[in-house]
């Protein structure tokens, strides 16, 4: 057994199963619904098929992030036990978090000095951040130290790709990332916006594609484009979807297609509260190891 706790947050978006089958613990973000506020417990407390359907329904939405007053209740007892930490964040590109986990960390070292307590930042979020901590979990359960584990993540975070499109851009104007005028016009085009993240863990547009159907195709293309070893690919491959799974499983029968030699089939997951109160339904994302995310 290894003698440290490999960690991340809630917005890793896998099940609650798969992180207790791997041993990978994790810390609750928090979010809002009509103002009563929730912890983001992988579903547990809202599941997500009536999280989103409340959405659909005009529910508020808003979210807050993990102080460090709380890291510093949730690391303590790992280190009461003797265990080291290593604690994956999600993207400082979205969320301040990362700064929370490192004052904590700082308040810790003082109380525990012969403890390591490491903080990584993922750039990465939902099930690509999770594809990052499977594999976190590999190398632990090989016998890496965690010096190694949190080298092999800092080295290698970048070649996580995360590629989102959206087929209803009303949320987006809600939240206010959009105007309505844009609103407006993309939906009467039906516009359906491909994102993917960036080498600093941000969002970033790169291409407004017309009809549902195009932007499927595009974003099994990108795959295509920037996975390792092309078409022989055979890694794993994660996606997360709102409230639309007919679509993500679209995406999925794509890539089962082009890459006949993945590890597996492509798991799809929900994306989790947190990280949903910003998107709404209509979200497909997907994850995969590649060449190295650029600006």
């Amino acid at each position: 057994m290894a003698d440290y706790i490999l960690s991340c947050c809630s917005p890793a978006d896998l099940t609650k199963e798969h992180f207790e089958g791997r041993d990978i613990h994790y810390i609750c973000f928090h979010y809002y619904l009509n103002g009563k506020a929730y912890p983001d417990d992988l579903g547990q407390t809202i599941p997500f098929d009536q999280f989103y359907r409340a959405m659909a329904e005009g529910a508020s939405t808003r979210t807050s992030q993990v102080n460090d007053d709380e890291f510093v209740t949730y690391f303590t007892p790992f280190l009461e036990q003797g265990k080291d930490i290593l604690h994956v964040c999600l993207s400082s590109g979205i969320s301040g978090v990362y700064n929370s986990a490192c004052l904590a960390r700082d308040a810790l070292k003082e109380k525990y000095p012969e403890r390591k307590i490491y903080i990584v930042d993922s750039l990465g979020a939902s099930s690509g951040y999770g594809l990052l901590m499977d594999q976190l979990a590999d190398l632990r359960d090989e016998g890496r130290s965690i010096d190694e584990v949190r080298a092999w993540a800092e080295e290698n975070r970048l070649n996580v790709h995360h590629w989102f499109f959206s087929t209803d851009l009303s949320f987006y104007v809600r939240g206010g990332r959009i105007s309505k005028t844009s609103g407006w016009f993309g939906t009467m085009l039906r516009i359906c916006p491909l994102l993917n993240m960036d080498d600093q863990g941000r969002l970033i547009p790169r291409e407004k594609v017309r009809t549902k159907k195009k932007v499927i195709q595009r974003i099994a293309e990108q795959m295509r484009l920037h996975a390792r070893n092309g078409a022989e690919y055979d890694g794993k491959c994660y996606i997360s979807q709102s409230a639309c799974f007919e679509d993500a499983r679209a995406v999925a029968d794509l890539v089962e297609a082009a890459f006949p030699k993945l590890q597996g089939k492509v798991v799809i997951h929900s994306i989790g509260n947190l990280i949903g109160s910003h998107t709404g339904p209509g979200t497909v994302a997907l994850f995969f190891w590649g060449d190295r995310r650029e600006n």
